[in-house]
Parts: structure tokens; sequence; C-alpha cells
């Protein structure tokens, strides 16, 4: 049996935010949650993020901005890992997209710690059931 191999999907249907992508038959599909990644014509990159299969070599994509501009058969790249923040001191009061990237004017974040945005919630254990001031930096 031949290995499968993340190759590039093309755009088959947009219904708003909502962004239909079909791979290659033999292609491995993206996994749920993962980010993938089109290329506008304007040279800007719009990320999407896998939410459903739904048969026939098909996912359902959500846009993390607006689909203006996009069209049938343009190509989509599965960028192997799902959407992630920022983590370090260098975040507190500063503004961010829901893709990571800094929309306050400042120049983008320096580090090398990022958590994905779906991720297990903290474990019992680590809860606390006392009052804390919480340092958000804003």
């Amino acid at each position: 049996m031949a290995t499968k191999v993340k190759k590039p999907g093309r755009i088959a249907q947009i219904i708003g935010p909502v962004i239909d992508v079909t791979f290659d038959p033999d292609a491995e599909l993206p996994d749920i949650h993962e980010a993938l990644s089109i290329k506008r014509d304007n040279g800007e990159e719009l990320i999407i993020e896998c939410q459903q299969e739904i048969g026939e070599a098909t996912i359902r994509t959500i846009a993390m901005d607006s689909t203006d501009g996009l069209y049938r058969g343009m190509e989509v790249t599965p960028l192997g890992r799902p959407i992630s923040m920022p983590v370090s001191d260098e975040v507190r009061g500063r503004l961010f997209n829901v893709i990571g990237k800094t929309i306050d004017g400042l120049p983008e974040i320096k580090t090398k710690k990022y958590y994905p945005i779906h991720r297990e919630p903290p474990k019992f254990e680590q809860l606390t059931t006392y009052t804390e001031i919480l340092y958000t930096g804003i």
C-alpha cells in the first residue's frame, strides 16, 4: 500500500467564511483543526482551519479572515500544524488577531513558544479556588 503524502488541494466551493477544499484521492487529508494556507493573487496569505471531512477527498474549512477575492481552483497548502498563539511575557498588553499576528501596529513578537488554540484544558489539580489577580497586561 502506498504512503499518503500531504499535497496541496484546491478550493471547490466558497460559502461566506466556509471553504470546501478537494484533494487528490491519493493525498493524505489534513487533520481536524490543522491550519491551511491560501495565497491570494495580491500575495497575502489567508489561513483557514480544517473543521470536517465531508467525503470524496474533500474537507470543510473555516476562514480566519475575509474570503473576498477567492475563487474555485485556488491552491490550498496544508501547514501540518494547528493555528497557534505566541506565549511569553512579551504578549502582555499586546493585541493579536485570531491567527496570532499582532494588530496593534507594534513589531511582531519574538518568541519561540507557541500554544495551539485548540488544546487540552488544565488538569483539575492545577485549578485554584481562591481569589487572585490575573495579570493580563491590558
